[in-house]
């Protein structure tokens, strides 16, 4: 349940800051009837997320235990590949994001464009839906209890509508910088776990059949079976007997990303205040 909700509660608030800066510029601009081509936008969006994850889900049914597997491996790996590619992105440029959004959408009402306002919140909700459907589809892959694990999902997502919300009305402050590198360093857990995982269904699809002499022995810690072992497994992708490959791939990963994230920006002036969002 931590994953997902942590998942829906990043990649959710990326989302709602986006759309927040840029309804909050045109309502201070005077152009109230420019929210709605934006909330079209945002519509568009999130009905081709939700038909994307849908879909994958009906193929994955349908086929066969080995071409599961695979799919499961093939959808681990662009969610890592997606955690990693957003994880990077927002440490280079969260400093400019609202300077380059409000940039962006001066420029499409001096050009009278409804097409370009509906663009700029259309694929800034599809990045960040596409990279939650497919993230939370290889989660629910490995999960022992989708009820928790939807139930996570949706009050993730939920608690970051709310947290977008009020940074759009002006009424909640928070350190932007600090909240993303916690949650930051979560998903790279996360996202390490799953790689781990993708060494694994990789094997149960005859796609990878080295490195699978068993590393450790992790029972002591990873009872099969206990509360304490649904949360290692489903948070840090921790197994009782993890393989060579296993545990290699979730080191290779977990150690240079989390250092990435945790380590400290260079001080310049302007970095100095709280990054927040207000109307």
């Amino acid at each position: 349940m931590l994953p997902t909700f942590v998942i829906g509660l990043r990649e959710g608030l990326e989302a709602s800051l986006i759309v927040g800066i840029i309804a909050a510029f045109l309502i201070q601009r005077g152009e109230p009837r420019a929210l709605r081509p934006m909330w079209l936008g945002v519509g568009l969006a999130i009905g081709l997320c939700l038909g994307v994850a849908v879909a994958l889900e009906l193929v994955n049914r349908n086929l066969p235990h080995r071409q599961q597997e695979g799919l499961e491996t093939i959808l681990a790996l662009v969610a890592v590949a997606g955690v990693s590619y957003m994880v990077v992105w927002m440490r280079r440029h969260s400093r400019e994001l609202k300077g380059s959004l409000e940039h962006q959408a001066a420029t499409a009402l001096m050009t009278g464009s409804v097409v370009a306002l509906v663009a700029m919140a259309f694929f800034a909700v599809l990045r960040e839906g596409l990279e939650t459907a497919v993230f939370l589809l290889a989660v629910f892959a490995n999960s022992n209890d989708p009820l928790a694990t939807g139930t996570g999902a949706l009050l993730g997502i939920l608690v970051a509508v709310g947290l977008g919300y009020g940074l759009y009305r002006g009424g909640i402050r928070i350190n932007l910088g600090r909240f993303f590198r916690i949650t930051g360093l979560v998903l790279v857990l996360v996202a390490a776990g799953l790689l781990a995982t993708a060494v694994h269904t990789a094997h149960e699809a005859a796609w990878l059949n080295a490195f699978q002499a068993q590393a450790l022995d992790l029972q002591w810690l990873v009872a099969p079976g206990s509360v304490r072992a649904a949360l290692l497994t489903s948070m840090l992708g921790l197994q009782p007997v993890p393989t060579v490959g296993e545990t290699a791939v979730w080191l290779l990963y977990a150690i240079p990303m989390g250092l990435y994230v945790l380590w400290p920006h260079r001080p310049r002036i302007r970095d100095r205040q709280p990054v927040s969002v207000g109307a």
